[in-house]
C-alpha cells in the first residue's frame, strides 16, 4: 500500500517553513560557537590545541551553517558539517564533559526543525553513541538528548500543523466569500433581469391602455415580446433582452411626447439596465430644463451586436462645459454608468440650440 502524498503546504505554512530553513542553520552556528567558547576555557591546558582545533571546526561548520541559510542551498553540505562537528567534539571530550552535551543537545534539536524523523533519528541515534564510547554512566545524557528532541519534534509539527490549519481556515473562509459575492451577483443580475422583463411586457399593454393601438401593431408588439422572453438564455439572468421593448414605457409615461424609432436591438441585460437608467435620466432632463412639449427617442441597431440611442430635443439647451463637478446627473447617471458596461456617453448641447444624448455601446462588453 502506498502512502498518501502530502498535500503542498499553503502560504502561511510555507511561510514558517520557509522562516524555519532560514533560522535553524545560523541558531545551531551561533549556538555552537558559544557553547564552544566557554568550553575551550574549560579543558586542561594539556588539551588546549585540541580543543582550539575543535574551535576552529564548529567555526567552519558556522559559516557554513550561514552560508546554506542565506543562499537556500547547500542544505546537505550543512547537515554533514553538523554531524561531523559535533561527533568530533563527542568522540574527544570527556562524557561527563557539559561542552559535548551541549554539542550534542544543540545539534540534534536543531536537526528536528530541518530534517524529518527517518534522517534525524540515525544521525541521534549515531552521535549518541560516539559520545558514550568510552565513558560510563550516560544513562541521563540519553534520556535527556532523546526527550529534548521528542520535545523539539513535537514543538515544530504542532506549529507546522498550525500553520496549516490557517491555512485551510483561510481558504474556505475566501471559498465563502466568493460564493457569497457570486450569490449577491446572481440575485443582483436576477432582479434586474426581471425589472427588464417587466418593462419588456407592461410597455405594451400601456400602449394599449393609453393609446388604443392599432391591432396589428400591438400584436407585433407582443410577438416581439414574446420572442424576447422565448429566446434561448432568455430566462436567466445573464440572457438577452429588445432594448426596444424596454424604453417604450419611458417615452410614454411623460408629460412630454416622445417620438420613437425603434429598431430591434438585442444587447444583454446588464447593458440594457444600464442604458434604461441612462435613457431615463435624459427624459428626466427634457422634462425638467428642457422646455418643450416634443423630442426624439431613436434606437438603432450596430454591427456586430451594438447599439446607439439617442434622446433628442430642440429646447432651451445648456453650456456642458459650464456644468459644475457636484452635479452628478451627466457624469454619474450617464458617462460613469455606460462606461461600467463598456459604453460610451456623450451630451451634444448649446444654449438655445437643444440638447443631443448619444448612449453608444458596441456589443464588445466582458463584464458579465
Amino acid at each position: 500500500m502506498t502512502a498518501r502524498a502530502r498535500p503542498a503546504p499553503g502560504q502561511v505554512e510555507a511561510d514558517f517553513l520557509d522562516v524555519v530553513a532560514r533560522v535553524a542553520g545560523p541558531v545551531r552556528g551561533v549556538g555552537l560557537v558559544l557553547l564552544s567558547s566557554f568550553g575551550v576555557l574549560s579543558v586542561p591546558d594539556a588539551r588546549l590545541p585540541l580543543a582550539f582545533a575543535l574551535f576552529g571546526l564548529v567555526l567552519l561548520g558556522a559559516v557554513v551553517d550561514c552560508w546554506s541559510a542565506v543562499t537556500g542551498r547547500g542544505a546537505v553540505l550543512a547537515f554533514v558539517s553538523a554531524v561531523a562537528r559535533a561527533g568530533a567534539v563527542c568522540a574527544t571530550q570527556d562524557p561527563s564533559s557539559q561542552w559535548a552535551l551541549n554539542v550534542l543537545t544543540t545539534t540534534a534539536i536543531t536537526l528536528q526543525w530541518e530534517w524529518s524523523p527517518k534522517v534525524t533519528v540515525p544521525a541521534t541515534a549515531a552521535l549518541l553513541a560516539v559520545y558514550l564510547v568510552g565513558g560510563e554512566g550516560g544513562g541521563t545524557a540519553v534520556l535527556r538528548v532523546v526527550v529534548e528532541c521528542v520535545l523539539a519534534r513535537l514543538a515544530f509539527e504542532l506549529l507546522r500543523r498550525s500553520t496549516g490549519r490557517v491555512d485551510r481556515l483561510r481558504a474556505k473562509r475566501a471559498a465563502l466569500e466568493r460564493a457569497e459575492a457570486l450569490a449577491v451577483q446572481r440575485r443582483r443580475q436576477e432582479r434586474e433581469y426581471l425589472a427588464l422583463l417587466h418593462d419588456t411586457a407592461s410597455a405594451t399593454f400601456l400602449v394599449v391602455a393609453v393609446h388604443g393601438g392599432d391591432p396589428d401593431e400591438v400584436a407585433g408588439y407582443a410577438r416581439r415580446d414574446l420572442a424576447v422572453l422565448t429566446a434561448p438564455g432568455g430566462g436567466e439572468a445573464g440572457g438577452v433582452v429588445d432594448l426596444g421593448s424596454s424604453l417604450r414605457a419611458l417615452a410614454l409615461r411623460g408629460p412630454v411626447r416622445f417620438d420613437t424609432r425603434f429598431e430591434d436591438a438585442l444587447v444583454p441585460t446588464g447593458v440594457a439596465l444600464a442604458l434604461v437608467r441612462a435613457v431615463r435620466e435624459a427624459v428626466a432632463n427634457v422634462e425638467r430644463h428642457a422646455g418643450v412639449d416634443s423630442a426624439e427617442l431613436v434606437v438603432r441597431a450596430r454591427g456586430s451586436g451594438g447599439v446607439l440611442v439617442e434622446v433628442r430635443d430642440g429646447g432651451r439647451g445648456f453650456d456642458p462645459g459650464a456644468v459644475p463637478e457636484h452635479r452628478r446627473g451627466i457624469r454619474g447617471s450617464l458617462v460613469e454608468r455606460m462606461a461600467a458596461v463598456g459604453g460610451r456617453a456623450e451630451v451634444r448641447s448649446r444654449p438655445g440650440g437643444g440638447t443631443v444624448v448619444r448612449l453608444t455601446w458596441d456589443g464588445e462588453d466582458t463584464r458579465g
